[in-house]
């Protein structure tokens, strides 16, 4: 019996020291999605990629607020949030105890000022993805550029004031003939 006591020594443990000790988990595992809210610049496309609804975007009652919402309870873990994220504010982690005594604590949410058009006054878009616009057309220059002054419409007014420059470019090419 002492033989196969050091026989079962040498061998040595077949399984983890789980839940006692951390379990090492693989690379490309996908855990609790972690969202970055300073990153985020809440376009939406997290929300609409998320195939389980787990991810939501609503504009609050006086519309100035878009909220974020995350429901882990209802998450899949596919990562789909975390491939279409332009800015990489959403990471899947190792992290996959998600056990709770209160249903409220499943979710988590932030709100995101709304920017409204300069013409009509609706709310179009929100004011952190209207900023990162600004900016990538800045740094690009040259005729997209000359363009940044749009982004405080909406894209109805957008249409209606390219339509009308439109019918005048028309109107003067059809008088010069």
């Amino acid at each position: 019996m002492l033989k196969l006591f050091k026989e079962i020594r040498k061998a040595g443990d077949a399984t983890t020291g789980y839940p006692f000790e951390p379990l090492a988990m693989p690379a490309g595992f996908r855990g609790k999605p972690e969202h970055n809210e300073k990153l985020c610049i809440a376009c939406g496309a997290c929300a609409i990629a998320c195939p389980a609804n787990a991810i939501t975007m609503d504009l609050n009652d006086d519309q100035s607020y878009v909220t974020w919402d995350i429901s882990y309870g209802r998450c899949i873990f596919c990562g789909r949030c975390q491939e279409v994220c332009p800015l990489f504010a959403i990471e899947l982690t190792t992290d996959f105890e998600l056990a709770v005594l209160n249903k409220a604590d499943l979710s988590e949410s932030c709100a995101y000022e709304v920017a409204r058009c300069a013409v009509c006054g609706k709310p179009y878009a929100a004011a952190k993805e209207v900023d990162y616009a600004r900016r990538v057309l800045k740094s690009v220059g040259g005729p997209a550029a000359a363009d940044v002054g749009k982004l405080d419409e909406c894209l109805a007014c957008r249409r209606r004031e390219d339509a009308r420059a439109f019918q005048a470019q028309a109107r003067t090419e059809g008088g010069a003939r």
